[in-house]
């Protein structure tokens, strides 16, 4: 609670930039952050930590923590699943890694213009790029750019026709496992969390995660059921795991995902300060 004021103090920890597929550059959204009186906001930015600088500069006058993260998806087994490394310190470390992934990011877009061309889209590779702007790529760009040239009317046609796991120029991720995923969070100072484990989030699933390295999860996400929050608290709890939680924000300024929307608590900020605490002190070896 605020001392000052006697009210909760909320924070956001998955929020993302222009550094990869948001809307807004890190500056914006430490503004958009202090509209919406955020204590805390962790920028997750897929691939790239990019942005982080840019954002704890804009946040130096207004008062607000900036939490170095990163969005990583990774495979457990057949499954892709997304891991937070929240609380990045050892970022020169972090760099060789995240840079091999861009690349990787940089092939699969480029595979998949050539499979639109083959489909007679005519996109190049320039203009998907273009909508990064020099940002991690993604799908999200490809998107934005078949937008662009009017070959698709929405992000949804994008993703139902070409770009989604079943349209016709879909072109798989280079798969990184979980536990590399784990282990290159932790070779960074940061704890690993599982980012919207949604209906996924089971004991059965969950166990083999946590005995890899997992520290937490994301509790609260716009993609969460009432259900969802309540089974995911009680798992956190059940395996000592920190808290986290955030609205996945890309820069909207309504819908479905919002700034702040999910009042994740400041308690939960500090469980996870603690977290980081216990592992700097006893560092545990890659996954």
């Amino acid at each position: 609670m605020s001392a000052e004021a006697g009210v909760p103090k909320f924070v956001d920890l998955h929020t993302h930039s222009t550094a990869s597929d948001g809307t807004l550059p890190p500056e914006r959204v430490i503004e958009a952050a202090a509209r919406s009186g955020l204590a805390a906001l962790a920028l997750t930015d897929h691939d790239t930590i990019d942005g982080v600088r840019a954002a704890r500069q804009a946040a130096e006058g207004v008062g607000i923590r900036v939490i170095a993260g990163v969005e990583l998806s990774a495979f457990d087994e057949e499954r892709e699943i997304h891991i937070l490394a929240l609380h990045l310190s050892h970022l020169d470390a972090l760099e060789k890694s995240l840079a091999e992934l861009r690349a990787s990011r940089h092939i699969r877009a480029g595979r998949i213009v050539e499979k639109l061309n083959a489909l007679g889209i005519p996109l190049t590779l320039d203009e998907v790029l273009q909508q990064s702007n020099g940002g991690a790529v993604g799908r999200p760009h490809v998107a934005r750019a078949l937008i662009a040239r009017g070959l698709v009317t929405d992000f949804r046609d994008a993703f139902t026709r070409y770009l989604g796991n079943n349209g016709s120029a879909f072109v798989p991720k280079d798969r990184l496992s979980v536990q590399d995923a784990i282990g290159i969070a932790h070779e960074a100072g940061a704890i690993a969390v599982w980012a919207h484990p949604s209906e996924g989030g089971r004991r059965e699933r969950l166990e083999p995660l946590v005995a890899v390295g997992l520290d937490g999860i994301e509790i609260r996400h716009p993609s969460h059921s009432g259900e969802d929050i309540k089974r995911l608290q009680a798992l956190t709890d059940f395996f000592a795991l920190v808290p986290s939680g955030g609205s996945d924000w890309h820069g909207a300024a309504d819908g479905p995902r919002r700034l702040g929307m999910m009042n994740v608590p400041m308690e939960w900020l500090e469980k996870q300060d603690e977290r980081v605490a216990a592992l700097t002190s006893s560092p545990l070896p890659r996954a």
